[in-house]
C-alpha cells in the first residue's frame, strides 16, 4: 500500500509539473521537460511493480529508461541542427 501511495503522490507531484515544462517554454525547456517526465515515468512504474506485486512493470520501466535517453539524444542532436 504504501508502494501505491508513493506512485500516486509522484505521479501528481512529478510527472504533473514534469509535463506542464515540457508543454511551455523554449525548445531546450521542453527538452528538459520530457528528459525529467521519461525519469518520473520510470519510477512511478518501479513503484508501482514493488507496492502491486507485478514483475512485469519492472520490465517496462527497462525497456522505458534506455528509450527515453535515447529520444532525449535524438531530439537534442535535431535542436542542435536547427540552430
Amino acid at each position: 500500500m504504501r508502494w501505491s501511495l508513493a506512485a500516486l503522490v509522484l505521479l501528481a507531484g512529478g510527472l504533473g509539473p514534469a509535463l506542464l515544462v515540457a508543454s511551455r517554454g523554449n525548445a531546450v525547456t521542453r527538452l528538459l521537460g520530457l528528459d525529467l517526465a521519461g525519469v518520473v515515468t520510470c519510477l512511478i512504474f518501479l513503484l508501482l511493480a514493488r507496492g502491486l506485486n507485478r514483475p512485469s512493470y519492472t520490465d517496462l520501466a527497462l525497456v522505458l529508461a534506455p528509450l527515453s535517453v535515447t529520444g532525449v539524444l535524438v531530439f537534442s542532436r535535431l535542436l542542435g541542427r536547427r540552430r
